[in-house]
């Protein structure tokens, strides 16, 4: 009896399939042109969310644990305080709406999905499928000239999401990259490493060829510390394979123009000379602290930098990025936000938004990693999904440093940020316990649903 009840729930369709079902629709191409608003991946989130909601009425039981409810939820007050000072009732709701479903209600949503590491894996190998898929376009366009604009030669590797979003393939290729690391670096078996290592290395061809520099330093300090925390002899080793990576394409492939020396260059001159973008950058970053300063602790409302940057930035701001190439004729973008996050969340939510959004990321990383220590000493098990997790959060806080959010990769974010979630509240207790498939009927400590693991 308990066999065959074993074999009816693992015949049942994993309801993590709708979140791989939002990875995948990130494949589309974006309309050349378009705005960046909401596509059908930010759709389907919702569709994911009430599906959830659907699954929790059925069940009748309390959905999180107290800390997993407090941690997720911390957002919400400064959310809604920061949308009652907005500058209009429909920026205020439209804010509030993105950035619920971004850093609040697509994650619980994918914690309350996922039953157990397989699940995990899954999802994060979507994101690794992801990621190849738009970086072999993005290779195709640098090679054949297809890309993006950059400097005067559409070379730059923008995969799907067009010229007028230039970060999009760069995060993808990123997100797929830590995964692949983490998926590589953890206890998993022989083939599955091999194949996450070939991954994570064909993976720093596109990411190279996005000129993203922000995307460049967030990848190269997530996967440090990715290594270091699987191990030093690891570390050392991946470390031979990665100069070795790099001098066969460099050397043997000329996966190093003149342009990306320049590029890499670029990186110690923000100082001394800088280029345009990093002007505006430093700019948009001082407008943004202006504000601040005006308002301390609840700031100037949620889509109030657009409203309020002219009169607190210098003369020194451009009126905005040119774009084109990639199919989509040339255009004049402006610059609407300061391009980093923590900045745009203290002017437009305060000291009060900044600390509840980012209490809520320092409370997910510090459980992360206890859940990393705790599968250490367990005998490794779930070492590759405390890797992955721990690495997507690193990489976000840091790249939130240079970017913010905003355009289709933005749901990606959030399907990360419930992998991370999901290992912080519920995955690690889950290892240490042991999450064996011998267990038919063992209970979520999230969700308190029987599961099988």
């Amino acid at each position: 009896m308990a066999l065959a009840l074993s074999f009816h729930r693992s015949a049942r369709p994993s309801p993590v399939l709708p979140v791989l079902a939002v990875v995948a629709l990130l494949a589309l191409p974006v309309a050349p042109g378009g705005e960046g608003g909401a596509g059908p991946a930010d759709a389907l989130s919702a569709l994911v969310v009430l599906f959830c909601a659907v699954r929790l009425l059925r069940a009748r039981h309390r959905p999180l644990t107290r800390t997993a409810a407090l941690i997720l939820g911390l957002p919400v007050a400064g959310l809604a305080l920061a949308a009652l000072h907005a500058v209009s009732p429909g920026a205020g709701i439209t804010g509030l709406g993105r950035y619920l479903q971004i850093f609040v209600l697509v994650p619980a949503a994918v914690v309350l999905l996922v039953r157990g590491r397989s699940d995990f894996r899954l999802l994060a190998w979507s994101v690794v499928a992801l990621a190849g898929w738009q970086g072999a376009i993005g290779v195709h366009q640098y090679a054949t000239g297809t890309g993006a604009s950059y400097q005067g030669q559409d070379i730059r590797a923008v995969g799907t999401f067009g010229a007028t979003d230039v970060m999009g393939m760069a995060t993808v290729v990123s997100f797929g990259l830590v995964c692949a690391v983490g998926l590589a670096a953890g206890r998993s078996t022989g083939r599955g490493r091999a194949l996450a290592a070939c991954c994570a290395l064909a993976l720093a061809v596109p990411l190279t060829l996005s000129f993203s520099r922000g995307a460049w330093i967030a990848t190269a300090v997530t996967v440090t510390v990715q290594l270091v925390l699987a191990g030093l002899r690891r570390a050392l080793k991946a470390g031979a394979a990665v100069v070795a990576a790099g001098v066969v394409l460099v050397g043997g492939f000329g996966v190093g123009t003149a342009m990306l020396q320049e590029r890499f260059d670029s990186i110690t001159q923000v100082t001394d000379a800088p280029d345009q973008s990093v002007i505006d950058r430093y700019t948009m970053w001082a407008a943004a602290t202006d504000m601040w300063r005006d308002r301390p602790l609840t700031g100037v409302g949620l889509k109030g930098f657009p409203e309020y940057r002219d009169g607190h930035a210098s003369l020194a701001l451009s009126s905005g990025s040119d774009t084109a190439g990639a199919g989509a004729a040339y255009r004049r973008q402006p610059l609407l936000s300061p391009h980093n996050m923590y900045l745009l969340v203290l002017c437009e939510q305060g000291l009060i938004g900044l600390l509840c959004l980012a209490g809520g990321w320092l409370a997910l990383l510090v459980c992360a990693l206890l859940g990393l220590w705790r599968a250490r000493t367990a005998g490794g098990r779930g070492l590759d999904c405390a890797l992955v997790a721990c690495g997507l959060l690193v990489w976000q806080l840091v790249d939130f440093v240079y970017a913010d959010i905003g355009g289709p990769t933005t749901v990606l974010t959030a399907v990360c940020f419930g992998l991370v979630a999901w290992w912080a509240l519920a995955g690690a207790d889950r290892t240490v316990s042991g999450d064996s498939t011998a267990v038919p009927a063992a209970r979520d400590r999230v969700t308190g649903e029987a599961v099988l693991r």
